[in-house]
């Protein structure tokens, strides 16, 4: 085996550590106890080990010795989880595709976000236009839970809309008011087509959980709104925040432009037009998963290559 003699009669007679010795004795404790109560997890048997056999032992130490035992709680009360219902009221037709939104007004989004000022909790509404990060209206909402920002935010979009011969995707999450049908009907005889986020999916709608975030951070430090005292001071702050946004803010997004700007550029025809969105190929996988495989294929693909 390539040892050496003394090497050999070295390791012979080597002794176990303490450490060793006490890993091997806790490892035989659990596999008893769980031969006496078959019935419980890990968690419990680390609790009775600890309450009847005074033995300092973690419930993470527990977890591992009954993964080394391949051990596992014999019990008719485990969790099944079953395959989630598709309960979707409109289809996602975007998925990971928002790289192929190619023209102003294509694909806006929508989402509600709250801020805590003092005693007031204020909810805002916004309308994003996905190709030049435009914020095309806005509505807040002073009372929790208030509906009328969302039809009031939907109705001007309809009003900016019109006249539009291509679609226009608006695209939300499962939230009850953009699920109901008060809300949907309103775009019945419009060119407005629905697209709807994966329930618990936040990452399906990546555009406004960016921009939401970066909102509320430049309004409460920069703009000062927790400094607020009153709902009209903090309409007015909003309003001049807005203003700011689509106006003078560069967004790395669209190449250190502003919102307004950029969309002025591509009516100039100063961008170029691309036909992609409409050879989009939505899919619930994600796009680093695609990516991986795409690597994999193509590093097989080099492997297999004759060699010259």
């Amino acid at each position: 085996m390539h040892v050496s003699r003394s090497g050999y009669y070295k390791w012979k007679q080597h002794k176990d550590s303490k450490q060793r010795i006490n890993r091997r004795e806790l490892i035989e404790t659990v596999q008893t106890t769980h031969e006496q109560h078959s019935t419980h997890g890990y968690r419990w048997i680390a609790a009775y080990i600890r309450t009847n056999l005074n033995i300092s032992v973690s419930d993470n130490y527990v977890y591992k010795c009954y993964c080394y035992l391949g051990l596992q709680a014999q019990t008719k009360h485990k969790v099944h989880y079953k395959p989630r219902k598709i309960k979707d009221r409109f289809p996602n037709l975007i998925f990971s595709t928002w790289e192929t939104v190619d023209r102003p007004l294509q694909v806006v989004v929508s989402d509600m976000t709250a801020f805590k000022i003092g005693y007031m909790l204020i909810e805002v509404t916004f309308y994003f236009d996905v190709f030049t990060k435009e914020i095309l209206t806005y509505q807040v909402a002073d009372k929790r839970g208030s509906r009328w920002q969302y039809i009031k935010g939907l109705e001007e979009i309809i009003t900016r809309v019109k006249g539009l011969v291509l679609p226009v995707v608006l695209h939300t999450d499962q939230g009850s008011v953009y699920a109901s049908i008060a809300y949907n009907e309103l775009i019945k005889d419009t060119n407005i087509v629905r697209s709807m986020s994966r329930a618990g999916k936040p990452t399906d709608n990546p555009v406004n959980e960016a921009l939401n975030g970066w909102i509320k951070e430049e309004l409460m430090i920069d703009f000062k709104l927790g400094q607020c005292n009153t709902i009209e001071q903090v309409k007015t702050k909003i309003e001049q925040y807005v203003k700011y946004y689509n106006t003078q803010r560069p967004c790395y997004a669209i190449g250190y432009n502003t919102p307004d700007a950029y969309r002025r550029k591509f009516y100039n025809g100063e961008l170029p037009r691309k036909d992609t969105f409409d050879h989009r190929q939505p899919s619930p996988e994600p796009k680093f998963v695609k990516q991986r495989k795409q690597k994999a294929h193509n590093q097989t693909n080099t492997n297999n290559c004759p060699q010259m």
